[in-house]
């Protein structure tokens, strides 16, 4: 006789629709969730000489570059700002989401062999990519608080936080969800098509000039600032630079937009990644 009541450790079910985000099967899988945040960091600079040190050469020699070209050559204004923190600001936040992005872009490419092989809830890829990048982002986040005490105690600059760095924790999740959600997206598209592999570190590079990085968005002409103001990142930038240093601009109007443009990219993402995980290593 049939017992009704008895359960099974596995099952076999039918296609699940394409919502369904399996957090509960996530949240089983966590250890690994770990261990793959693990090798993420350590892969990435175990043959380097210099290894984790990295995370301040490079936005050091960034903000060199920066102050000097557009600060020094260009002359471009940094809101009060003194030039290295002005600048270290917009790459520290841009290192972040850029780093998802290009990461998260090339999950199904980099993990084809483990996909192929073993079953588990394939978004736990990405999302070990957004949390091994929380590493990274913190020491550069260290790096750019060390540069603020030096002006705030040797140089004497007026470089005050105001009640709006409370909404780091915002801008850091609304940051994470743009990433993850565009990187899904275009791990999807290049299942089919290669070439946009080669397209993305490029096109992440001018997207960074299409925001605030280099510039504040209180010298951008008024026929073109809307257009910057259209990226996602701007006010995210804006709002981080705003709420630490105390001056800038702040928009409630484009912090929203900017969130509500990042889970609409998440959505979506999380749509195509699901339906394209089915079938991709047919194609890849």
């Amino acid at each position: 006789m049939n017992n009704s009541s008895e359960k099974f450790e596995w099952s076999i079910e039918g296609q699940d629709h394409l919502f369904n985000l399996k957090i509960k099967d996530v949240w089983s899988y966590r250890d690994l969730l770990w261990l793959l945040v693990k090798r993420d960091f350590v892969s990435f600079y175990k043959q380097t000489i210099l290894g984790p040190l990295w995370f301040f050469i490079q936005p050091l020699l960034t903000t060199l570059m920066f102050t000097f070209v557009f600060g020094k050559l260009g002359g471009f204004k940094t809101d009060g700002i003194p030039q290295p923190l002005f600048y270290l600001a917009g790459i520290t936040a841009w290192n972040y989401f850029s780093d998802c992005l290009i990461k998260t872009s090339s999950v199904f490419k980099d993990n084809v062999n483990i996909f192929g092989k073993v079953y588990f809830p394939r978004l736990i890829v990405p999302v070990s990519i957004v949390m091994s990048n929380l590493i990274k982002f913190g020491v550069q986040l260290l790096l750019f608080i060390l540069m603020i005490s030096y002006y705030a105690f040797i140089e004497k600059s007026q470089t005050v936080p105001n009640v709006f760095i409370s909404l780091f924790p915002i801008l850091l999740f609304t940051m994470a969800l743009l990433g993850l959600g565009l990187g899904m997206i275009i791990s999807a598209l290049t299942t089919k098509y290669r070439d946009l592999a080669f397209l993305v570190t490029f096109g992440v590079q001018l997207l960074m000039y299409a925001t605030t990085v280099a510039y504040p968005l209180s010298s951008a002409k008024n026929n073109i600032r809307w257009i910057i103001e259209l990226h996602p990142m701007t006010a995210i930038i804006e709002t981080f630079r705003y709420g630490i240093l105390g001056s800038g601009s702040f928009s409630w109007g484009g912090l929203l937009y900017s969130f509500i443009f990042s889970a609409i990219a998440f959505i979506i993402g999380v749509i195509i990644f699901n339906k394209v995980e089915k079938t991709f290593v047919d194609t890849v």
